[in-house]
């Protein structure tokens, strides 16, 4: 039989990192993650690799490469929410469910910060990395099952 003890360790292991994540989401999603703030270190790199590249160039780069953390962030919370929920009937539904969650709040908390826009667009490229955070899920799953 399972001691409290292992099953409130287990319940924390799972959860925590997933708790974790969700703060550091929401704390980017502040005014610390706003395009302004993150031109202090993107831009300057940019422009060190690339340059003679005019600067509405760059400018369009910053905003690939802040897109592509959206999709990093999602993928990532993606895959500690399937961590956490491996034990429920659906756990990669659930994990689709808390990535939907998440980013609409983070997209409507974005909203009403003038340093921020919240779009749906956006709840959209988090969705998509979620699934593609999914994908990576099942994929070394079933690398790590056929070597068991």
């Amino acid at each position: 039989m399972e001691s409290p003890f292992s099953k409130r360790r287990r319940w924390i292991t799972a959860y925590a990192p997933l708790a974790i994540w969700v703060a550091v989401i929401i704390g980017l999603g502040s005014g610390l993650g706003a395009m302004n703030e993150t031109s202090r270190f993107i831009r300057p790199l940019l422009e060190f690799l690339f340059p003679s590249t005019p600067p509405e160039i760059l400018r369009l780069y910053h905003g690939y490469i802040r897109k592509l953390a959206h999709v990093t962030e999602y993928a990532i919370l993606a895959i500690l929410a399937r961590r956490a929920f491996a034990e429920v009937r659906a756990p990669s539904l659930m994990a689709i469910g808390v990535v939907l969650l998440v980013a609409a709040a983070d997209e409507l908390n974005q909203s009403f910060d003038p340093r921020r826009t919240g779009t749906p667009v956006d709840v959209l490229i988090d969705l998509a990395g979620g699934i593609i955070g999914l994908a990576i899920w099942w994929i070394v799953s079933r690398l790590f099952r056929g070597r068991n």
